[in-house]
């Protein structure tokens, strides 16, 4: 419902107030509303009658029946009336009831309903003041109320300074014990933010690298780490101070300075004739067998507080717990590595068919899993090239992809296409492994014309690049993954190649990424191995599969291991 009125006298100025009045009240305006709402229409009105020209002034009340509305109005120069360059007024107030048709716009000109717009309009202004009387008489009674509540706080002052010089001395006990539990509470902090610092590493080198960081030079002014069997000589030095030397041997913290430490646990030794001005503290790292290294501290100002050196004694505990772990992880990591890198195969060399294979380990974790690759030939000259992935890391995982490996091999002995090799050996770890999966691609070449049979069980498709660039995903129907409860009898696919044509296997680490999934690197992948021109496959493989490696694993951390096998036919 939208009503305008043209504004150019008085008299207009006044007819519009008195129609915005009455709409506002059939809208259910309260009362304070709508007198603020006339004010300052009557304001703005008076201002436009006083630069001249003719004004338009439009209420549009909009809203549903069934609920609440708006009055919206909008003050602004007439069309062609010589003042389109002035800004338009605009004022918006909230209807509670629903807005209705009505005809209270229309206001007539006779002086008996201006008189009673007039008189409506003093009903407005008396309910206002008598609105502002209320507030001011509640004002008059807060005042009051406050200052009855100030003569009793004034009261209650001088009594509280009375009894506060009385207990002052509690108030310093209390104080002083705050500050000892907020101490307390500061050193506990101290110790769970260092617990994880010192266990998101499982190299030893990065650890003790952080263990000056964690305690300079809050609780000491520098800090000495010495590892008794660490073959790095950043950690060593020539020389060790006597009392380092005894902590070593007895497995006791010692306290080295020309005055009694008096820490609980720590034994007191004479000052270092290396540094004699300068208080140490010689804290062994011991591990559950026996310490494998000393913590040296001094101290940030002229000594520790006895509660401090209980909390580095504790810090060095887990330190060395922790590089403990970490020289286990190394020494486990590099038997798996020794294991898998003598498992992965050398590949063959055929006259007609180059292959290049490339293996990098995960960059979190154990860095060893179960990718793994393999190429041989079967007894009438077909080549069979391999790429599979068991699930987990680990020894574990790493010897049984070497037992899958060896068992694919000795299943090729008999002949066998790839489907029917993945078959047997779905049914091979599901009997040795119920609970360990594995994926696989075969590709099998044949030796007297140029046909691709391949099959796949769980395992993301090969890529293949044909000689005009094009690249193929062979993403036909694959078998379920290897070992899950479930017969399966794989299919074989085939494609028929033509010289110059290259195809890649690879594991999921190559393209799968967590954030994105697989299919973005799949088609990465695919993306490179197509930026090759026609004679850089044939003249250089090897080359070329370190370039398809560079732009897919430019993030270096990888959560999986990355295999890929490139098979190029020579043109």
């Amino acid at each position: 419902m939208t009503h305008a009125w043209q504004i150019s006298t008085v008299t207009d100025a006044a007819r519009a107030r008195i129609a915005v009045a009455r709409l506002a009240a059939e809208c259910g305006v309260p009362t304070v509303e709508r007198a603020r709402l006339t004010a300052a229409l009557s304001g703005r009105l008076r201002q436009c009658l006083t630069k001249g020209g003719t004004w338009v002034l439009t209420l549009d009340a909009s809203g549903s029946p069934a609920g609440e509305g708006t009055l919206h109005a909008v003050l602004t120069p007439s069309p062609g009336a010589g003042a389109a360059d002035r800004t338009p007024w605009t004022v918006t107030v909230p209807c509670p009831e629903p807005v209705r048709a009505s005809g209270g716009a229309a206001v007539a000109e006779d002086p008996a309903d201006l008189s009673e717009a007039l008189l409506g309009a003093d009903e407005d202004t008396a309910v206002v003041l008598d609105k502002l009387t209320e507030q001011e008489e509640l004002v008059a009674f807060h005042r009051e109320e406050l200052h009855q509540t100030n003569q009793g706080v004034l009261a209650l002052h001088a009594e509280l300074d009375a009894a506060g010089r009385a207990q002052r001395e509690a108030f310093a006990a209390e104080r002083r014990a705050r500050n000892e539990a907020e101490e307390a509470r500061n050193r506990l902090t101290f110790l769970a933010d260092a617990s994880p610092v010192l266990n998101a590493s499982l190299n030893h080198d990065e650890i003790v690298r952080r263990l000056p960081e964690l305690l300079v030079p809050r609780y000491a002014r520098s800090a000495d780490v010495w590892l008794f069997d660490d073959g790095d000589d950043r950690h060593r030095s020539a020389h060790h101070p006597a009392a380092a030397v005894r902590a070593a041997r007895t497995g006791r913290p010692q306290y080295a300075a020309d005055h009694p430490g008096g820490l609980p646990g720590v034994d007191d030794r004479p000052p270092s004739a290396l540094d004699p001005e300068r208080p140490l503290l010689c804290i062994p790292l011991l591990t559950r067998r026996a310490p494998l290294g000393v913590l040296t501290l001094s101290p940030p100002g002229e000594r520790w507080d006895p509660d401090d050196a209980v909390m580095l004694i504790e810090f060095a505990r887990r330190a060395g717990i922790a590089i403990d772990n970490a020289r286990r992880f190394e020494h486990n990591r590099d038997i798996a590595e020794t294991l898998q890198r003598a498992l992965l195969t050398d590949l063959p060399v055929t006259p007609r068919l180059s292959l290049a294979a490339r293996y990098l380990p995960a960059t979190h974790g154990l860095n060893i899993g179960g990718d793994w690759y393999d190429a041989f030939r079967q007894r009438d000259g077909s080549l069979i090239t391999v790429i599979g992935d068991v699930t987990g890391h680990g020894l574990h995982a790493a010897v049984m992809m070497s037992q899958l490996r060896t068992a694919l091999r000795a299943y090729a002995v008999d002949g066998g296409s790839p489907g029917r090799l993945l078959t047997r050996l779905h049914g091979f770890l599901h009997h040795l492994q119920p609970d360990l999966y594995a994926t696989a691609v075969i590709a099998r070449f044949h030796p007297d014309e140029p046909t691709l049979t391949w099959a796949a069980a769980g395992h993301p498709p090969p890529v293949l690049r044909l000689p005009d660039g094009r690249v193929r995903t062979l993403d036909a129907k694959p078998g379920a993954m290897l070992g899950i409860p479930l017969k399966q009898e794989i299919a074989d696919h085939t494609e028929r190649l033509t010289p110059g044509s290259t195809l890649a296997l690879y594991t999921d680490g190559l393209v799968e990424r967590r954030a994105r999934g697989i299919d973005p690197g799949i088609e990465r992948l695919a993306a490179a191995l197509g930026s090759f021109g026609p004679e850089e496959l044939d003249a250089d493989l090897e080359g070329s599969a370190d370039r398809i490696l560079r732009p897919l694993l430019s993030d270096s951390e990888r959560d999986d291991d990355v295999c890929l096998l490139l098979c190029h036919l020579h043109g």
